[in-house]
C-alpha cells in the first residue's frame, strides 16, 4: 500500500504537473499526512524538486513540488524499415538525447551490433547519474520482413528478420530489463501519456509511416488483443473478396511505400516522402495524388472502425513533415463525407497527434519509466 500510494502521487505530478501537499492530497484523496510522509521518502530517493515559494495569500507560503527530471531515465529504441532511433528519456518524459539511423532497408548482422553500441553511448552520457537508468524499451514491427515482395526483398532477407527475437537480443546486451512493444503501440503509448490521449478516453490510432500502422485505446487503456492484432489496420481489406485474388489491404494505399514508388516512377528522391520536400516542386503533383487515394483508404478503415467500436476520436500521426500531415487530415475528413453513415450515430472527430516521428521510440522509453513508477504497472499493456 505504501508503494502503491509513492506511485499514486508521482502519477498526480506527472499529469497536472507542479502543485503544492494541499494540492496532491485533494487530487489523490490522501490525507495531509500521508502527503508529507510520501513526498519525504520521495524527497530521500531525489524523485522530487521543491520550487519557489508562492507567496501573496493568506497563511504561509506554498511550496509546489514536481518531478525531479534526473530521478530517473530510460532509453527508448525504435527499430523500423527505413530508420532506428535511440532516446535518452528522463523523469518527466522529456527526450534529454536522441542518436538517428537511416538506412534503405536494415541488415540485421549489421545493425544488431550498433544497436549495442548506440544505447551504450547514451549510457555513458549520463555519467554518474548512469545508475538512475530503470530500464530500456523497444519498438519494432512484429515481423519487419513482412510484406517483403512489396518492399523489394528477398525472401532471406526477410526470414533473416522474421527469425529474430528482438527484445531477447537487446536483453542479452545489458543488464537492464527490457521491454518490447510493437512499434506502432509503442507510438500511440506515447500520444496515450503525453499527447492526444490525456483529454481522449477511446480513440483509434493511425500512425503514418513506410507501413501505415495503428493502435487501439480503450477507456484510457491500450488494448493489445488476444494475439497482439488489435489497431492492425495495415491488414485491412479495401474491398469483399470475390474468391480469385486476395483484395488489397490498406498498407498497399495509405503508406508512405506507395509515395515513395510515385516519386521513384518520375526519377525523383524517394526519400522525399519523409520531409518538407513532398510539398514543394517537383515532388507535389504526386503527393496530392497520393494524398487524395490514402485518404479515401483511411476514411474506409474509420468507418470500418466505428462499424466495431464506439469511439470518441481518431488520432492521426506520423513520421512525416507537419504540414502533409496536415494536407491528409482535412482530405480523410472530406473522405468520410463519400462513405454512407446509415446505421451509424455520427462519424467519429478526426485529430492531429502531438508527438510526430519521435512517437516510436518515445513510447518504448516510457514502458519501462511507467512500469517503475506508475501506480498499475502493466496499465498499458493489458490484454
Amino acid at each position: 500500500m505504501r508503494q502503491f500510494n509513492e506511485r499514486v502521487v508521482l502519477q498526480a505530478l506527472r499529469v497536472h504537473g507542479s502543485c503544492p501537499k494541499a494540492e496532491l492530497a485533494r487530487l489523490t484523496g490522501l490525507t495531509a499526512q500521508t502527503i508529507g510522509l510520501i513526498t519525504a521518502r520521495l524527497d530521500e530517493d531525489q524523485l522530487l524538486t521543491r520550487e519557489a515559494p508562492v507567496r501573496g495569500k493568506v497563511g504561509q507560503p506554498s511550496v509546489p513540488i514536481g518531478l525531479n527530471p534526473d530521478g530517473a531515465f530510460a532509453i527508448g529504441i525504435k527499430i523500423g524499415r527505413r530508420s532506428a532511433d535511440w532516446l535518452l528519456v528522463d523523469f518527466t518524459g522529456k527526450v534529454r538525447d536522441r542518436l538517428v539511423l537511416d538506412y534503405p532497408f536494415p541488415d540485421s548482422e549489421t545493425l544488431l551490433p550498433i544497436i549495442e553500441a548506440n544505447m551504450n553511448r547514451l549510457l555513458r552520457s549520463l555519467g554518474g547519474l548512469r545508475s538512475r537508468v530503470v530500464g530500456v524499451g523497444v519498438a519494432a514491427p512484429f515481423q519487419l520482413g513482412g510484406w517483403h515482395r512489396m518492399l523489394g526483398l528477398t525472401e532471406a532477407q526477410s526470414q533473416a528478420w522474421n527469425q529474430i527475437d528482438l527484445g531477447a537480443q537487446v536483453q542479452a546486451m545489458t543488464d537492464l530489463p527490457v521491454s518490447f512493444a510493437k512499434d506502432t503501440a509503442a507510438a500511440c503509448v506515447a500520444e496515450l501519456l503525453q499527447g492526444r490521449g490525456r483529454d481522449i478516453r477511446s480513440f483509434l490510432y493511425l500512425f503514418m509511416d513506410t507501413f501505415v500502422g495503428g493502435g487501439l485505446v480503450l477507456h484510457s487503456h491500450l488494448h493489445r488483443g488476444a494475439q497482439g492484432n488489435a489497431g492492425a489496420v495495415a491488414s485491412l481489406p479495401l474491398r469483399v473478396s470475390t474468391g480469385g485474388e486476395p483484395p488489397p489491404q490498406l498498407v498497399s494505399q495509405a503508406s508512405l511505400w506507395d509515395l515513395e514508388q510515385r516519386f521513384r516512377a518520375h526519377a525523383l528522391d524517394p526519400m522525399a516522402a519523409y520531409d518538407d520536400r513532398a510539398l514543394q516542386e517537383p515532388w507535389v503533383p504526386y503527393t496530392r495524388e497520393w494524398i487524395d487515394r490514402a485518404a479515401l483508404a483511411l476514411a474506409h478503415c474509420i468507418v470500418s472502425g466505428t462499424a466495431f467500436l464506439d469511439l470518441d476520436a481518431v488520432v492521426v500521426d506520423g513520421s512525416i513533415a507537419a504540414p502533409l500531415l496536415q494536407h491528409l487530415l482535412q482530405q480523410i475528413t472530406e473522405a468520410l463525407k463519400a462513405y454512407n453513415w446509415e446505421g451509424l450515430q455520427q462519424m467519429p472527430r478526426v485529430e492531429l497527434g502531438s508527438i510526430g516521428s519521435d512517437a516510436r521510440a518515445l513510447g518504448g522509453a516510457l514502458l519501462p519509466l511507467h512500469a517503475c513508477f506508475a501506480p498499475d504497472r502493466d496499465v498499458f499493456l493489458k490484454v
